[in-house]
């Protein structure tokens, strides 16, 4: 990600401009009164569908250091987190839920962390499986957990509404990093408390 500014004031009228030739492509007619509000009505969706880019991943994961006399081995798991995103393939919603975990070394954060950290990453322009690979890398590195673990179920309109449409795929993606991918007895255990 680049530091340049995001949802810069000094292009809007730019940007609706934009949007009403788009319009006109599409056989609209721009100027009629359903219409007269939508170039700024998609500036204001556009500002909370890709909030993502306005947040950085390594200040949400704040840390609380555990007593080294209690060790924490155990795996902490946020499920069914409900979460949207936007394909950048077609720019098309995909939505559904997430179940996050990790086991901690010497640091664990807030459990409502987990939710954000999935917020940062799907609002933005996406895709399945990457935001997975986010989400489980920035809590190995932002917190030196043990292991992470990210599985996403997804329903993608560029499935549903487009192309093949099939109106009731959903997608499965998973990423493992460190105990969740070496021991198979530590990603059966989150896969059981994930079915419970």
């Amino acid at each position: 990600m680049t530091n340049k500014k995001h949802f810069d004031s000094n292009n809007d009228k730019m940007i609706k401009q934009n949007i009403m030739e788009i319009l006109e492509y599409l056989g609209e007619d721009s100027k009629r009164e359903g219409l007269k509000g939508t170039p700024e009505r998609m500036l204001k969706s556009w500002q909370r569908i890709f909030s993502g880019y306005q947040s950085d991943p390594g200040k949400i994961l704040t840390v609380f250091e555990e007593d080294s006399a209690i060790p924490y081995n155990q795996i902490i798991l946020l499920k069914d987190i409900e979460f949207y995103s936007t394909c950048e393939h077609h720019f098309l919603p995909f939505y559904g839920k997430a179940h996050v975990a990790y086991i901690p070394s010497d640091k664990i954060v807030g459990i409502s962390k987990l939710a954000r950290i999935l917020e940062v990453y799907s609002r933005r322009l996406q895709i399945q499986e990457r935001i997975g690979n986010q989400v489980t890398t920035s809590i190995m590195e932002n917190i030196n957990a043990q292991g992470a673990a990210c599985i996403i179920e997804a329903k993608h309109f560029c499935m549903t509404c487009r192309g093949v449409e099939k109106q009731n795929s959903v997608m499965v993606t998973s990423s493992l990093r460190g105990s969740f991918l070496k021991s198979t007895n530590t990603r059966q255990e989150l896969m059981t408390l994930i079915k419970h």
